[in-house]
């Protein structure tokens, strides 16, 4: 039998009733759009953070911190801490990680020797010279060989990486400042896109070991999630789209659907996954891909020429791209042709690639997955709006 939750810090423990409350007025906050959605009244930061333990998973142990670094989060990033947005970050984080910090990742040992040797082979280097520099002795006086065999999770390969690149000139020549830990923490968000984000807006905790290892500790996995999943505009009818986007890349269920409806404009097949320029090594990604192609051949009916169509599709990945003329004329083609109106949200059809991955999963399977745990958070939210029974 799991042991009770442990109790919030004195003053942010509300009456039942207070919480039945504040649980219904949030779920109408919710009903709006994802995301920022309209404001609802103030909420005290004691009620929010009671509001985040009610709707953890049961049996997770330190309640009250995950409360609290959420909330902040959500808090800082100037989201509405509405039960909508708190069971999303909830839902990905309990896929991702089952709410484990640091979670451990099967054969990882395995997995980054082959990493190593496919990086060792890319650049002429031969293996025996790669395992050889590896028997060096590292920073804590073990082998860097020996800790990629004890590593167990994603943050100490992290940390083997940054030494062996800092201090062994073949680890420069190998990777040069490219980490092969590209993901880590709770919700397994991009190290890059953690740095991004943070160039962009001030990340709002002192970083005294670096950005990166920022994102393997409870606070920043949460607000750097958080972020990728929630602080970006768009105008889904479904958080359902946003999970697909965690995955993929924002705006990849909007750029899905317009594929869909170029390819319903022009009769060309294409494969709805949210890419919109071709990328490639250097060079070769100014040549059209699938999508660009396609919507060359509609370029005399649109009266748009080759440069701004390609300058409307390099928006993809932003909000812009919906106000194009490219996007507007394709949807209109398509739905003269359809005689409907067409979605424009669409699941993107990815298969899921990385050495961590043993079996077929797709951006569908994984947006899926989270929008059940995010229906069932939102169930314990309504049964919490309806208040204690009467004693």
């Amino acid at each position: 039998m799991l042991a009770p939750p442990p109790a919030l810090p004195d003053g942010d423990s509300p009456h039942p009733c207070t919480l039945a409350a504040l649980t219904f007025s949030l779920l109408l906050a919710a009903c709006g759009t994802a995301g920022r959605g309209p404001q609802p009244e103030p909420v005290r930061p004691a009620d929010a953070r009671a509001l985040i333990v009610s709707l953890l998973p049961p049996g997770i142990p330190d309640r009250a911190g995950w409360a609290t670094d959420l909330h902040a989060a959500l808090t800082t990033l100037e989201l509405v801490p509405s039960s909508d947005n708190i069971c999303a970050v909830l839902a990905v984080t309990e896929q991702e990680s089952t709410f484990q910090v640091d979670p451990p990742v099967p054969r990882l040992a395995e997995i980054t020797w082959q990493e190593i040797d496919r990086r060792a082979e890319r650049i002429g280097v031969p293996a025996l010279v790669v395992r050889t520099a590896l028997r060096l002795a590292s920073p804590d006086g073990r082998s860097y060989a020996a800790r990629i065999d004890a590593a167990r999770t994603e943050k100490e390969l992290s940390r083997i990486f940054e030494d062996f690149i800092g201090m062994v000139p073949l680890g420069r020549r190998l990777f040069g400042d490219y980490n092969p830990v590209r993901t880590g923490g709770p919700m397994q968000v991009s190290i890059a896109y953690a740095e991004h984000h943070a160039a962009a807006r001030p990340y709002p905790y002192p970083v005294d070991d670096g950005l990166r290892n920022e994102v393997f500790t409870r606070r920043g996995g949460l607000y750097f999630g958080t972020a990728h999943l929630l602080d970006y505009p768009v105008d889904y009818d479904r958080m359902l789209y946003r999970f697909a986007d965690f995955n993929a890349g924002h705006y990849a269920s909007r750029n899905a659907a317009f594929q869909h409806a170029l390819s319903i404009a022009t009769g060309i097949p294409l494969v709805l996954d949210g890419d919109l320029v071709r990328h490639g090594d250097e060079g070769s990604d100014r040549r059209p891909g699938s999508t660009e192609s396609a919507a060359l051949s509609l370029g005399p009916r649109l009266d748009l020429g080759a440069a701004a169509i390609r300058r409307a599709l390099e928006q993809g990945q932003g909000p812009g791209f919906e106000r194009t003329a490219l996007y507007r004329e394709v949807f209109a083609l398509a739905e003269r042709a359809e005689g409907r109106a067409l979605p424009r949200a669409v699941l993107p059809r990815i298969a899921l690639q990385s050495p961590k991955i043993t079996r077929k999963l797709t951006t569908e399977w994984f947006a899926s997955r989270v929008e059940a745990r995010y229906r069932r958070c939102l169930a314990r939210a309504r049964t919490q709006s309806a208040g204690p029974s009467p004693g």
